[in-house]
């Protein structure tokens, strides 16, 4: 008897438990008004922060990084000194922006390729953190504003020249050169360079001797530092069907266009001393073209001995050499203006 009863207390404990209203548990953050749990805020505050990163990530921002290196020193040189504020700043966002846009826009038409390849399989687009569409209307959009900002507050020229740049890099380098032939690299190198002429007409309103010279430097300085790129990550380019030079031809010949570019850019990079420049400029580029030399020979060697190439080493010193040398434009326009 004792035993069922406290059966019969069991079940009547449990019926009554189940039949209890559950009482609400206000969130942590705040009252029952509060609506949210600190959790979904952080989710939503990471999500938003990713998106942000993901767009960012479009536009590239090591290349733009080196692109505005070459225009702002430019800047200085064709204004004597230091360019009018404006200017300065319209330059510097406007080709930030623009050349955003052309890294945006080739992602965009990348995106078939980009996961085939390692050093790109990371990338917004191959990674799903942004559409295809979204893509495309942010490159577009970057493009509209950057030429917009050029005509409006420097001049036409310069705002051609910035058009004409992305359509270059977009149309003719990402559609066309760089699948279809070795000379992808040198061909492409117009786009990479025309943030020099953009600088220089910005100020100038036009373009001289000395402004084509800068963009001749940079213009012959990105075979060796792309070639350096390209034998690094051979095994990329050739799974992803890019004709690029370490792909269809033999490391040796690879170096040799190497040392053969590296000579002209350090020589074209002396033109300018006697032709524009003080000593300031020209120690500095006899200095640092030494150097620059030096890593593309002993690249050069190693490839001929068939000892490991370390290409990547000649990349990363050729980002050094090329913004070493344009601080040294820019100090140079201070001192000799």
């Amino acid at each position: 008897m004792a035993t069922g009863g406290a059966g019969l207390s069991r079940t009547l404990a449990r019926v009554s438990t189940a039949q209890a209203p559950t009482p609400t548990v206000a969130p942590e953050t705040g009252g029952p008004e509060d609506g949210r749990s600190p959790a979904t805020g952080r989710g939503r505050a990471a999500a938003a922060a990713a998106r942000v990163r993901a767009y960012v990530g479009l536009t590239k921002p090591r290349i733009i990084e080196l692109l505005v290196i070459t225009a702002i020193p430019a800047t200085m040189l064709a204004a004597g000194g230091l360019p009018p504020l404006l200017v300065a700043a319209v330059v510097l966002v406007g080709g930030a922006l623009a050349a955003g846009s052309a890294n945006a826009l080739n992602c965009y038409l990348d995106r078939d390729i980009d996961p085939l390849m390692r050093r790109t399989a990371r990338r917004p687009l191959p990674a799903h953190a942004v559409t295809p569409r979204a893509a495309l209307v942010f490159g577009v959009t970057l493009g509209v504003v950057s030429v917009g900002l050029m005509a409006a507050f420097t001049n036409l020229l310069a705002a051609a020249l910035t058009l004409g740049a992305i359509l270059y890099y977009d149309l003719v380098y990402t559609m066309w050169l760089k699948r279809r032939t070795p000379l992808n690299t040198v061909l492409g190198g117009v786009c990479g360079s025309a943030p020099v002429l953009i600088g220089w007409a910005a100020v100038t309103g036009s373009l001289d001797l000395t402004a084509w010279l800068l963009f001749a430097v940079v213009f012959l300085w990105q075979p060796p530092h792309f070639y350096a790129l390209a034998l690094r990550f051979r095994d990329d380019y050739e799974r992803a069907g890019v004709p690029m030079l370490s792909v269809v031809a033999p490391a040796r010949r690879v170096t040799a266009e190497t040392l053969v570019y590296a000579w002209l850019t350090v020589g074209t990079s002396l033109v300018l001393w006697p032709y524009a420049m003080t000593p300031v400029y020209g120690v500095a580029a006899l200095v640092l073209g030494a150097l620059f030399l030096r890593e593309a020979h002993v690249l050069h060697r190693r490839v001929r001995r068939g000892e490991p190439a370390h290409a990547i080493r000649l990349f990363h010193w050729s980002n050094t050499y090329l913004t070493l040398l344009f601080v040294a434009v820019a100090v140079d326009a201070v001192v000799g203006g």
